[in-house]
């Protein structure tokens, strides 16, 4: 009998739960057993972390959103800030720590689930010799080797509903509304969303913007007998001058910077060079939570059952991608090589420009930027 841990790292997204209700159901079909590890690597830590997963555990969770063991993005082994007697903060490695717990709990592969980060930890720990095989968590969509990561979808048809309900507010107020979403280096979210939700302007971190073209289009708008326009911007987004937004570094003195702001300085920004009157609002952790839509449901499911067949075969070091439809094993080092961007001659841009969006550059000139 095989013993299957599953651990779910970074930010939640819809369609978690359903990964782990594939898993436990497909393994339970081969006689496996399945724990879960709460918040991350929290279970080969604290064995009452380390929860024993049933079918009954799990019934009817894969409608649900988040997932029912806990994640965090701030739990790196090999890198974990932890305070001392004296109130300072020191980073420390409990890596071999948690590879002699998983051999003493008599564990034969890990599933981890989650996004670049978390994935990078997993190589690490199959490195050191542990059994890991990865599935692939993001709303960015922004993982390399597969075509869709499960989130994304749900955190477009929120990001598409909230701009869909702010165009009647807009236009009865001929205000410019400008949304912010996510996306720290990929404009995934932004461009689905944008195009589908009838935004005017969309800034995505893979076209520097110009807020002089920014401006021109709502001034055109004018123009043309529409006096309100709708401004989608992800979070990542930055200046043609390069100058990025965030809200300063992460607790307990890590240094990754915090994204936020961006779309404030362009609301602010567009309010003193057309004296419109422009409001900004931040989708944030909203693009995060909910159901999974059907999309992401059943990504969720296949890549689940995918990665309980790879255990079966024998494939670690890997993770699940969807390539051509199907489910296919990657090395989780190409997954992680480079964020997917979003391809600037593709066409959903190409028809974004058709159809008159802005991307803060004059027309067809982000083609070559």
């Amino acid at each position: 009998m095989k013993k299957i841990v599953i651990s779910t790292g970074g930010g939640d997204a819809p369609g978690l739960n359903a990964v782990i209700f594939a898993v436990v159901h497909a393994c339970y079909k081969r006689g496996w057993e399945v724990y879960g590890s709460r918040d991350g690597y929290g279970g080969f830590l604290d064995l009452d972390d380390m929860v024993r997963l049933t079918p009954k555990d799990v019934a009817e969770i894969y409608s649900q959103g988040g997932t029912i063991l806990g994640s965090t993005n701030k739990g790196n082994p090999f890198s974990l800030p932890v305070e001392n007697l004296a109130g300072e903060i020191q980073v420390v490695d409990i890596s071999d720590k948690i590879m002699r717990n998983f051999s003493r709990m008599g564990f034969h592969c890990h599933i981890a689930i989650g996004g670049d980060g978390s994935l990078e930890i997993a190589h690490r720990f199959a490195e050191k010799g542990m059994q890991v095989i990865g599935v692939p968590k993001t709303i960015d969509n922004d993982l390399e080797e597969t075509e869709r990561t499960f989130g994304f979808d749900t955190a477009v048809s929120t990001a598409t509903e909230a701009l869909d309900k702010l165009h009647s507010t807009a236009k009865s107020h001929n205000r410019v509304m400008v949304v912010e979403v996510m996306g720290r280096d990929s404009g995934w979210i932004a461009l689905y969303s944008g195009i589908s939700g009838g935004a005017d302007v969309i800034l995505i971190p893979e076209i520097p913007f110009d807020m002089d073209e920014v401006c021109a289009k709502i001034n055109d708008n004018e123009l043309h007998g529409k006096h309100y326009s709708i401004v989608v911007v992800a979070e990542g987004a930055v200046t043609q001058d390069g100058a990025a937004f965030n809200k300063g570094t992460g607790e307990l003195g890590r240094q990754e910077v915090v994204l936020g702001g961006v779309g404030e300085y362009v609301a602010s920004e567009i309010r003193k060079r057309t004296d419109k009157d422009t409001r900004s609002l931040v989708l944030g952790h909203l693009q995060r939570g909910g159901s999974p839509t059907t999309f992401d449901r059943l990504l969720a499911l296949r890549f689940g059952a995918a990665a309980v067949r790879m255990v079966e075969e024998g494939i670690f070091d890997h993770m699940v991608a969807l390539v051509n439809s199907k489910m296919v094993p990657v090395p989780i080092t190409s997954a992680i090589r480079n964020r997917k961007k979003v391809s600037l001659d593709s066409d959903k841009m190409q028809t974004a420009e058709d159809i008159g969006i802005c991307f803060g550059h004059s027309s067809g000139s982000w083609r070559f930027s």
